[in-house]
């Protein structure tokens, strides 16, 4: 299903944790089910993850956000976890170089549909950089960048240049070891508030902003697609971590993506946003 009422133009993402207006999503394949869950839980079940893609597409359309839902091409389970393919600055969409090579191709087959939907280029992590886009966060003038087991250091500086040259100040966040990216265990709430796992990444690396802190056993809340300044999506599962998000005066819209979240897939990491106000 693909919608075409969002002019992409000049100006995307215009704030990093501003009002959302469109995304991609890809649909998950039926290799969701030969992956082990992360959390000790059974293994995800694809009738029931393509059932809660659809709340997701659903509940994002009625909050006023355009969505570009593609077609899976791969048998990576992961591919549906669109935000590795890029990440979308305000005149343009860097391309990102997924770390395994199974899902090299999407991004190339993500720079197509941009280039159909007149989304342009504002750069590319060459070969042998690797970065994916999860492993990215923005918020306010700051861009931080994951540094776990995926990626390396020449895809990291890439990037680095590329979101200096447009204003961004780069911070790296180190992440524990079986962290699959930074965003399943962090997520911006607002321009100038971070919600984090507490024992998943360095925390002191957020300095200057205000940071919301979830106990242990629910870092994965921390994942949230923000829909707008203080206004997140999540899964409903982390009834702890959300009460103490709401607390802190964020308005969080929870939905069942229980599916996604057992392989460490977070709701921020399920869409790719295009345009943010």
């Amino acid at each position: 299903m693909t919608h075409a009422a969002v002019g992409f133009g000049p100006s995307l993402v215009a704030t990093a944790t501003g009002r959302l207006r469109s995304a991609v999503l890809v649909r998950p394949n039926a290799g969701l089910e030969r992956l082990g869950a992360r959390i000790g839980e059974p293994g995800a079940i694809y009738v029931r993850a393509c059932e809660q893609h659809e709340v997701l597409r659903s509940t994002l359309e009625y909050f006023g956000v355009e969505t570009i839902v593609l077609g899976s091409h791969a048998g990576d389970p992961y591919e549906v976890s669109a935000a590795d393919s890029a990440v979308v600055f305000e005149a343009g969409a860097v391309m990102m170089r997924p770390t395994p090579m199974s899902r090299r191709a999407e991004a190339d087959r993500m720079q197509a549909e941009f280039a159909q939907l007149d989304v342009p280029l504002a750069g590319h992590i060459a070969s042998p950089g690797l970065l994916d886009g999860t492993d990215v966060i923005l918020a306010g003038e700051t861009a931080f960048v994951g540094v776990g087991w995926r990626g390396n250091e020449l895809g990291r500086d890439g990037f680095a240049k590329l979101a200096s040259a447009r204003g961004y100040r780069v911070v790296e966040v180190r992440l524990a070891p079986d962290v699959l990216s930074l965003r399943s265990v962090a997520g911006a709430v607002a321009k100038d508030a971070i919600v984090v796992g507490g024992d998943k990444a360095d925390i002191a690396a957020f300095s200057g902003f205000r940071t919301i802190v979830l106990e242990r056993g629910e870092e994965l809340a921390a994942g949230v697609l923000c829909l707008g300044e203080r206004h997140v999506l999540a899964d409903l599962r982390y009834r702890t971590a959300l009460a103490r998000l709401r607390g802190a005066g964020i308005t969080v819209e929870a939905i069942d993506l229980y599916e996604f979240t057992k392989l460490g897939i977070a709701p921020s990491m399920l869409a790719l946003p295009l345009k943010r106000e």
